[in-house]
């Protein structure tokens, strides 16, 4: 059995066995098997697929190529959520942060930017000081003392998607089910959960563009939580356009305070409050859906929900100074307003153009080892719907590269499309799906 071998045979549609998986992902996590040979089988599998037995096996053995996290000396049953990226995508900075001051405990593994869509992990680093590479022993003892913790990847979880994860980013191999579900689930099934909520993206700005294609993603990762014994429903949202008006690391950082506080924009807290909702009511600390989501305000509105956010930070070595005051995190050297050239209504909002854009101001990655500006980002000031008359400013972005201030500024005008008649408002929660199946979704 050789690399070769199964790359060949990936490439030419065969079912690979589960020993030349095994071979193929164990010689990877060993060093064995070099980035270029695993590059070519992301290739390979990106066209050809996996059935849906080669997806379980692949994500248990990344899985089982590192440690299971037992969290059952915890009390409580711990959930998570898992969003699969959008631009703008802030929701787990509030929601988590939510639900355990609800009473359930939320130990949540999340990962880094990945294509033109945002990262936790680079958006909680813009914080001063915040650690995300705690080790297991101590993962283990911030979630028993608050009730929440998040980190990103160590050595011992999942060790193989860790490497695997970087390489899809910059090989053009993301926007494929099998490897979307593996990296997921063996994250999520590591950490010690009892239940998972999803938040499967849909449209422009997703890695699954149609709704047929992010319902395929959502039944395959219930299936597996499902096949795991774990809790697990998926919730088919737009993105469409970006999430709220922030775009950017510290960017999602200022605007998820403000969700904290209840003063966010109606369609992060919408879709905060749904999935939080969902993750307190699969940890028995509401007997529905909208009772969860009932809680779920009462914790934003009495304030207990920013101060776990803060106890958080503190908590894993976070300054919370510039939280308080994020008036005085440092500015970008060059800021620039994107104003409109005719009046109408916006009807259509690009998101991918905007996160590609993002990147290019130094808010993401192009290579595994680029180093993510903290401010550099956009901030917008129209949304889908929303009438312009010509000169109002539909955007505002900072960076400190020169060199990408007269692109990003044609591109971002580009992403707004105006036209004379207002657009009709589009769902933002399109369906549920479970293990009984899909449901159009209604509270």
């Amino acid at each position: 059995m050789t690399a070769n071998e199964i790359i060949r045979k990936k490439r030419n549609g065969e079912t690979l066995s589960s020993d030349e998986m095994k071979f193929f992902i164990d010689g990877y996590v060993r060093g064995d098997i070099p980035d270029y040979q695993m590059s070519a089988f992301l290739m390979a599998t990106y066209f050809r697929g996996m059935n849906t037995k080669e997806t379980a096996e692949f994500t248990r053995l990344m899985l089982h190529s590192g440690d299971v996290v037992d969290l059952s000396n915890i009390p409580g049953l711990k959930v998570d959520k898992h969003s699969t990226g959008g631009v703008g995508d802030k929701i787990s900075l509030p929601l988590a942060p939510i639900v355990a001051a609800c009473g359930v405990p939320v130990p949540m593994i999340s990962g880094r930017g990945l294509g033109h869509t945002g990262g936790t992990l680079d958006k909680l680093e813009s914080i001063a000081g915040f650690r995300t590479n705690l080790s297991i022993d101590e993962y283990k003892k911030v979630i028993a003392e608050i009730g929440l913790v998040m980190i990103g990847q160590t050595s011992e979880i999942a060790p193989a998607d860790k490497k695997m994860y970087a390489l899809r980013d910059v090989t053009a191999t993301v926007e494929c089910i099998p490897l979307i579900a593996g990296s997921i689930m063996s994250k999520k099934l590591a950490e010690g959960i009892d239940a998972l909520v999803l938040d499967v993206k849909t449209g422009r700005g997703a890695f699954m563009a149609t709704y047929e294609k992010s319902v395929e993603l959502a039944q395959a990762l219930v299936d597996i939580g499902t096949s795991f014994g774990k809790e697990t429903i998926g919730f088919i949202t737009n993105m469409n356009q970006p999430l709220g008006y922030a775009i950017g690391n510290w960017n999602e950082i200022v605007e998820s305070i403000e969700c904290l506080k209840g003063k966010g924009p109606n369609d992060i807290m919408e879709l905060t409050y749904v999935l939080s909702g969902a993750m307190v009511w699969l940890g028995k600390r509401a007997d529905s859906l909208v009772h969860g989501i009932e809680q779920s305000k009462k914790v934003v509105a009495n304030g207990s929900a920013y101060e776990k956010f803060l106890q958080l930070v503190e908590r894993q070595g976070g300054d919370v100074t510039f939280l308080e005051h994020p008036e005085k995190y440092p500015a970008s050297k060059y800021r620039h307003e994107i104003r409109s050239e005719k009046s109408g209504y916006i009807t259509a909002i690009d998101s991918l153009e905007l996160g590609l854009t993002g990147i290019t101001l130094g808010a993401g990655r192009t290579k595994v080892d680029d180093i993510i500006d903290p401010k550099a980002g956009i901030n917008l000031t129209k949304k889908t719907g929303d009438a312009v008359v010509r000169g109002d400013v539909l955007a505002v972005f900072s960076t400190d590269k020169l060199s990408s201030v007269d692109s990003a500024a044609q591109r971002i005008l580009q992403a707004f499309g105006i036209g004379d008649t207002q657009p009709a408002p589009s769902p933002l929660i399109f369906s549920t799906v479970d293990k009984f199946g899909i449901h159009k979704f209604s509270l």
